[in-house]
């Protein structure tokens, strides 16, 4: 984040949704950075099959030097996951894929 200069990082690859808050501070003043994972829309790997997605929200007042002023929402939300794994199943995924899919790993 720091090599980037970027105070939000939202990322994706692990599937597993979560929001670290860091304070970055220096010298006594806080300066805090959010590492948000969005998760993954159809396969998030938290032991809950639904789909899900964040919704950030920033406002005119938010400010690095506030540790809550942004919002970050997970947001779930349900979808035909038995249809979803009878498509993996039915292609050339291997089986477990479809398993993994209905297990929400």
């Amino acid at each position: 984040m720091e090599q980037a200069d970027a105070d939000i990082l939202c990322l994706g690859h692990t599937h597993k949704p979560y929001h670290r808050i860091i304070d970055s501070g220096l010298n006594g003043q806080n300066y805090y950075r959010h590492a948000i994972n969005i998760g993954s829309v159809g396969k998030p790997k938290d032991g809950n099959p639904q789909g899900g997605y964040v919704m950030l929200t920033l406002n005119e007042n938010s400010s690095v030097l506030e540790k809550d002023s942004i919002k970050v929402e997970f947001i779930r939300f349900n979808y035909d996951v038995e249809k979803a794994a009878k498509a993996i199943e039915d292609c050339v995924l291997p089986d477990a894929y479809a398993d993994m899919l209905k297990r929400g790993y």
